[in-house]
């Protein structure tokens, strides 16, 4: 077991296969230059940006590290713009350093939170882990990828090497982050378990020895504690980037699965490009920056055009959503979604791949069931309730025809072969089972 204090086994660089790693060809790796360019496009701080012109002077391929908490299932655009960062230094030669946290997941990473999050079981972290692996394989290059769990150090430490870790930093450190000074000053709870947490995540960088650590805005502190503690082991500091945080489909609040306003990385190419289609028009120049990967000069044409008038805010979203879809399913599936939202919201035409619910005929009472169930049941809506608000709204039609009713009930044989549709790109077949 390597304790904490102690430089971890094989941790002299020149040993690791991955240091003896030799040059880029010249040719192949841009300049230092446009590599810093490339490399700070779309970034919000660079710490600091003279060791990452003094680390890239070498030569070498860096070690570009981010730690990702497993604690849900499905990856989304804006937690996606720093895996796109960490792809272009793979494309730049540098190797990815993937820290799957699946030790620090369970302990609950505070940033930006105004309570207590709960803790996650092994068995959740675990089985969000296995969809994580597969979702960022669309993203990052296999053959410059290292992934890590941090559970293979962190889980073999003993009370004695978390106390010499707890050593490392004060309490009046520790209240420097502004989310746990807001809530020390509002008398809202704090637990030691949650100090804890940037320390655990800065020894997985002395551990890795990464060169560079990733994150978003609200994990400057955690990565800025990595920093402090390779300089406590005598390892060279990483350098901290950090990527911003990306509005979604509301244009207002970050973009959150728990707000409904995401864009999944694996949802189906039509869903996708329908709600790229729905984004605030002056979000466009973000999301060319941030979700696409392009180089800044590809991506300063397309806001140029956007800003003289030559290129219309629906046709750059038509860009920017045949780009999203081709990203994550391949070449020429933004083309085709483009070809189904067009039959769908231009011909008012249902879409041709509906999926399928089979009926469960369980809830029916006195030979008919409520809509709403149908709605909850077909996951067109999360609760009988929300169902019900949904077609009070409008919201809801059968068959094409707008449902009034939020007590309405059918048959089964009725809703046999029927198609239900919710909101403008949501539908679903219902099949007798």
């Amino acid at each position: 077991m390597t304790g904490v204090g102690e430089r971890p086994e094989g941790s002299d660089r020149a040993t690791r296969p991955e240091a003896s790693a030799t040059r880029v060809p010249a040719g192949e790796r841009p300049d230092v230059a446009e590599q810093v360019r490339i490399i700070g496009s779309g970034a919000v701080d660079v710490v600091t940006e003279a060791d990452l012109v003094r680390k890239l002077e070498r030569g070498t391929p860096l070690r570009v590290k981010l730690g990702i908490d497993p604690t849900a299932s499905d990856i989304h655009l804006g937690f996606a713009v720093v895996l796109r960062k960490l792809r272009q230094f793979q494309d730049l030669g540098h190797t990815a350093v993937l820290i799957l946290g699946d030790f620090t997941a369970m302990v609950g990473d505070p940033s930006g939170r105004a309570a207590t999050r709960p803790r996650l079981s092994k068995a959740e972290v675990d089985a969000h882990a296995a969809t994580y692996v597969e979702q960022v394989q669309r993203i990052l290059m296999p053959e410059r990828l290292e992934v890590r769990r941090n559970s293979e150090w962190l889980g073999a430490m003993g009370i004695e090497d978390v106390l010499r870790l707890t050593a490392r930093m004060t309490v009046a450190q520790m209240l420097e982050r502004d989310d746990f000074a807001k809530r020390y000053q509002g008398g809202k709870p704090i637990s030691v378990l949650e100090f804890l947490y940037p320390l655990l995540q800065g020894w997985d960088s002395v551990v890795v020895e990464a060169d560079v650590e990733l994150g978003g805005t609200d994990q400057l502190f955690n990565n800025l504690v990595g920093r402090t503690l390779q300089a406590q082991e005598g390892q060279e500091g990483q350098v901290v980037l950090t990527t911003p945080l990306l509005e979604g489909l509301d244009g207002i609040q970050k973009m959150s699965k728990s707000l409904g306003n995401f864009v999944g990385i694996a949802e189906a190419p039509a869903e996708q490009f329908g709600k790229v289609m729905s984004l605030p028009d002056d979000l466009m120049g973000r999301y060319f920056t941030l979700t696409t990967g392009w180089h800044p000069d590809r991506v300063g044409e397309v806001t140029g055009a956007l800003a003289d008038g030559s290129l219309s805010p629906v046709d750059a979203k038509r860009l920017l959503a045949r780009t999203v879809v081709d990203l994550y399913h391949g070449d020429g599936a933004g083309a085709a979604a483009e070809a189904e939202f067009d039959r769908v919201f231009k011909a008012h035409v249902a879409p041709t791949d509906i999926p399928e619910h089979a009926l469960d005929v369980s809830e029916v009472r006195d030979g008919r069931i409520a809509l709403a169930n149908v709605l909850r049941q077909s996951g067109l809506a999360a609760s009988n309730k929300e169902a019900r608000r949904l077609i009070a709204q409008g919201g809801v039609r059968h068959d094409g025809t707008v449902v009034a009713d939020p007590d309405m009930t059918l048959a089964p044989d009725e809703l046999d072969g029927a198609t239900l549709q919710v909101g403008r790109r949501r539908w679903v077949r219902i099949r007798n089972a």
